[in-house]
């Protein structure tokens, strides 16, 4: 009990830190390039993953053994990328709007782990799918009759996360969770580093040290979530997830002044909630597969 109550402390830290990295990132983002400031996190995020990866057992060499090594590529490509557009997202459209729409992730999960991962989906998730994506309709749906095309880039954003969640689900079947979490710190910042240069622009003032805030927020809510991961498992880490759509609004309208309009607030409420049963009926038929006849 002890240790399911510790791994909610630090699930609950984590929460919290992402969601003050991702205001200070809407600040970054919209004074310089995503692509810069994403690289400037991936630097002390691939050294993080470099020296936890040095103090497991075996050191870094047998953290990096994997048997996929295109897919942990593949992984490591997809999150920076992501990283990139949820940036760009916080900047053009704002972190309550963008939060509203990342939140269907397990629900796009669910639906291409049918076609990738080969798994069976019965009514109850189709419904909660279908429910979920009439909630993300509802978000997107026009202001004044017109559509706002930056609100698609979050769309894209959640089905590029939604297939680094497909991807980490496959490789986890025989890479540990260690090996992963290194080649996504390792391959992220290899590729950031490749693309950020070209995009570098002098920091200005202040802003060295949100670009340190940054950083350290983004080491240390990873940190916080592997240990919230030793005491946890993923279904009761993902319904807990969504408190970073709370705080983002609050962030949002305190800080930015974005407006929640009454769209946003109802879809977030039927997007939540059928994610949630999403990932509650996963669990429940896991456990059934997992029980011996």
């Amino acid at each position: 009990m002890k240790s399911k109550t510790h791994g909610y402390i630090f699930l609950l830290l984590a929460l919290t830190i992402f969601s003050a990295q991702d205001a200070i990132s809407k600040h970054l983002g919209s004074a310089y390039s995503p692509i810069f400031v994403t690289m400037v996190r991936y630097w002390a995020f691939g050294l993080f993953t470099v020296v936890l990866a040095s103090k497991m057992r075996g050191g870094i060499a047998a953290t990096a053994r994997t048997k996929h090594p295109f897919l942990q590529v593949s992984r490591g490509i997809l999150l920076a990328t992501q990283v990139v557009l949820a940036i760009t997202c916080f900047a053009l459209i704002g972190l309550a709007h963008s939060q509203a729409i990342f939140a269907a992730t397990p629900i796009i999960v669910a639906l291409l782990a049918i076609p990738l991962l080969g798994e069976k989906v019965g009514w109850r998730r189709w419904t909660a799918i279908g429910v979920g994506l009439c909630g993300v309709l509802l978000i997107l749906k026009p202001e004044g009759g017109f559509f706002d095309v930056n609100l698609l880039l979050a769309v894209v954003s959640c089905l590029n996360f939604a297939l680094y969640v497909i991807a980490t689900r496959y490789v986890s079947r025989q890479d540990s969770a260690m090996t992963s979490f290194f080649y996504t710190g390792i391959v992220g910042a290899f590729v950031m580093t490749l693309a950020g240069p070209f995009y570098w622009t002098p920091i200005q003032g202040w802003d060295w040290i949100w670009m340190l805030a940054v950083c350290l927020t983004g080491t240390s809510s990873h940190y916080f979530l592997i240990r919230a991961y030793d005491s946890l498992d993923a279904a009761a880490v993902q319904p807990l997830t969504y408190i970073q759509l709370v705080y983002a609004s609050i962030l949002g309208v305190l800080i930015y002044g974005e407006t929640l309009t009454l769209n946003m607030i109802v879809g977030s409420i039927i997007v939540v909630a059928a994610g949630i049963f999403t990932v509650w009926r996963e669990h429940v038929v896991a456990r059934r597969a997992a029980v011996p006849n």
